[in-house]
């Protein structure tokens, strides 16, 4: 009897529901999940704001500095018109990459129009190598071993730091870069993306380039190439004529290379002999350099 009667009163219950406004219902839903989407956007503006302020930078932001800073370069040399050679970079680029503490970024190598002697890394996963440097090679593992410095740059964040230095804690703060909005907001991004250039002119703490050429060539050593290869690099540069315009911009951006030499050597003594063994790949280096003449 209990039952039933407890029954008939929730069928009551539900029959005077069903006769309010289901419209005013809805849109208070609505309502309350535009709050909470405001809610959201809050509590990732706060954790912005303090990554910011320890220092962080979000992966997202990151990548976007780094695709406005490769278009810059883009800019000035274009890619060679080869995707074969577009192609082989890559596939060498990501297996070294994929070594790394930070294999799941969206890593883009390419070779550009230039016959400077040189490589470049922006942050979020983007490296470069100037054609003159590519034809200064002569097998995969110098590819890789160059390839390898540039993906510990952006490992480590060497130009996200440097950037860092430059810039005021506050744009760090204040402005998501793949959201930009007011002129307020794209005159601060036009400001790094400068300062992100003079970087590359100026270049990076002479500490960096000796940690990157450190950790390159663990990295290469981890994806089975010989780690000796950079070595064999920087031995051919350091002979070339110093005067030389090829090499204009690297040696304003790196230390000496002799220095580099010593140091690399310095600290790779007895530690990676029983790497030495690892690939070389001269033959499939040099019928990726013949298809592209």
């Amino acid at each position: 009897m209990k039952r039933s009667v407890l029954l008939a009163f929730v069928c009551c219950c539900l029959v005077v529901g069903s006769g309010w406004n289901t419209s005013v219902a809805a849109f208070d839903l609505d309502e309350l999940q535009q709050e909470f989407e405001k809610a959201k956007k809050k509590l990732r503006q706060a954790k912005k704001d303090i990554d910011a302020a320890r220092g962080k930078v979000s992966t997202e932001d990151e990548i976007e500095i780094g695709g406005n800073l490769v278009s810059g370069l883009l800019g000035a040399a274009p890619l060679v018109d080869n995707p074969a050679l577009q192609r082989y970079v890559n596939d060498v680029g990501y297996w070294v990459a994929s070594q790394s503490k930070r294999k799941k970024l969206p890593w883009r190598f390419g070779v550009i129009e230039s016959d400077g002697i040189n490589a470049f890394a922006a942050p979020g996963g983007y490296v470069v190598i100037t054609l003159g440097l590519y034809n200064l090679l002569e097998n995969e593992a110098q590819l890789a071993g160059i390839l390898a410095h540039e993906i510990a740059h952006v490992v480590h964040k060497h130009h996200l730091r440097a950037l860092q230095k430059t810039m005021k804690r506050e744009f760090w703060t204040r402005v998501t870069v793949g959201q930009v909005g007011d002129s307020g907001d794209r005159e601060k991004l036009r400001a790094m993306i400068n300062a992100g250039v003079q970087l590359y002119a100026t270049g990076l703490d002479r500490e960096y380039e000796f940690d990157a050429d450190m950790r390159g060539v663990v990295l290469a050593a981890r994806a089975g190439y010989d780690p000796f290869a950079l070595l064999d690099v920087l031995t051919t540069i350091d002979s070339i004529n110093p005067e030389s315009g090829e090499l204009e911009v690297l040696l304003k951006t790196h230390p000496p290379t002799g220095d580099r030499l010593r140091q690399l050597a310095d600290k790779m003594d007895g530690r990676l002999d029983k790497y030495a063994s690892g690939r070389v790949n001269g033959t499939r280096f040099r019928q990726v350099v013949a298809s592209e003449q």
